[in-house]
C-alpha cells in the first residue's frame, strides 16, 4: 500500500467525535437552544424562559458555535427579532436532523422550560425522558453530546439520557423544583447561573461544577427550604473528549 492511500486508510477509520480541527473547537457542532414555554409560575406571559434561550444561543456563537448551525425554538417565536423555530417536537426533530447533516461534530442541546415529574414542557407538548432519549440517539447517536435541561424535576432526565459519549445537567432532582419562574426575574436561577459561570469555565464539565456551586449559593441566600440540587452525568469516554473543548470565547 502506497503512503497516499494508508493516509486515505486512516482517515476512513478516524472517529465521529475526534479531538477539536484548528479552525475552532466547536465549529462543527450542531445545537438547539429551546425555550419551551412563555408562562411564568402563575401561567402569566413571562419572558423568562425566552430570555435564557436568546443569550445562550449568543454566548455559543461568543465560544465559537457556527452561527448556522445554532437553533433557536420558542413557544411564541413571531415575537422575537432573532431566528427563532416554534417549540415543537416535529419542527424540533427536523431542524436536528438538518444541522447534524451539516454539522458533523458534536451536539449541543438546551431545554429551558417548565418541568414535571414526567417529561418537560415543549410548546404545547410534554416531552419525556424517553422521547428526548430518542431524539438524541437519532440525531446524535455516536457523537460526543451535551444536553443541559433546566426545569423543575429536571433530573428525571438523567437515567434515560446516560450514556458514555454523554453529558448530562439538570436544574433540580428528579423530586424537587428549581425556582425562578416569573416575570419576577430575567432568568431562573439555574439559567442565570449557567450565564454567569460560563466566563470562569474552561469546559463543559468546569461550567457544570461552577452553576451548581451558584445555584447552591442563590438558593441558600433567598432563603429556599428545600434546594433543587442540581444533578450531573458525565460518560466514561465523554470525560476526556471535554477536556479538549475550551469554552473560551473564539
Amino acid at each position: 500500500m502506497r503512503i497516499r492511500e494508508i493516509g486515505l486508510f486512516v482517515l476512513m477509520l478516524a472517529p465521529v467525535w475526534a479531538p477539536p480541527a484548528a479552525a475552532g473547537p466547536f465549529g462543527a457542532w450542531a445545537a438547539v437552544v429551546v425555550a419551551g414555554d412563555d408562562r411564568g409560575d402563575a401561567g402569566e406571559q413571562a419572558e423568562v424562559f425566552d430570555n435564557a434561550r436568546r443569550d445562550i444561543a449568543r454566548r455559543l456563537v461568543q465560544i465559537g458555535f457556527e452561527p448556522g448551525n445554532v437553533r433557536q425554538f420558542s413557544a411564541q417565536p413571531g415575537r422575537y427579532i432573532e431566528p427563532t423555530l416554534r417549540s415543537e417536537f416535529q419542527v424540533l426533530r427536523s431542524a436536528m436532523d438538518e444541522i447534524t447533516r451539516i454539522a458533523r461534530g458534536g451536539c449541543f442541546v438546551y431545554f429551558t422550560s417548565h418541568g414535571t415529574p414526567q417529561g418537560v414542557g415543549l410548546g404545547n407538548q410534554l416531552l419525556a425522558p424517553e422521547g428526548m432519549a430518542a431524539f438524541l440517539a437519532d440525531a446524535c447517536p455516536d457523537r460526543l453530546t451535551v444536553v443541559i435541561v433546566s426545569a423543575c424535576y429536571s433530573g428525571v432526565f438523567v437515567p434515560a439520557l446516560a450514556a458514555p459519549n454523554r453529558m448530562v445537567l439538570t436544574a433540580a432532582r428528579h423530586d424537587r423544583n428549581s425556582f425562578g419562574c416569573s416575570n419576577d426575574f430575567t432568568y431562573t436561577y439555574f439559567d442565570q447561573c449557567i450565564l454567569e459561570s460560563f466566563p470562569a469555565s474552561r469546559t463543559f464539565p468546569d461550567l457544570a461544577v461552577n452553576a451548581r456551586a451558584c445555584v447552591a449559593a442563590r438558593e441558600e441566600a433567598e432563603g429556599v427550604e428545600v434546594p433543587s440540587e442540581p444533578q450531573l452525568f458525565i460518560g466514561d469516554r465523554a470525560a476526556p473528549l471535554l477536556e479538549l473543548y475550551s469554552l473560551a470565547p473564539g
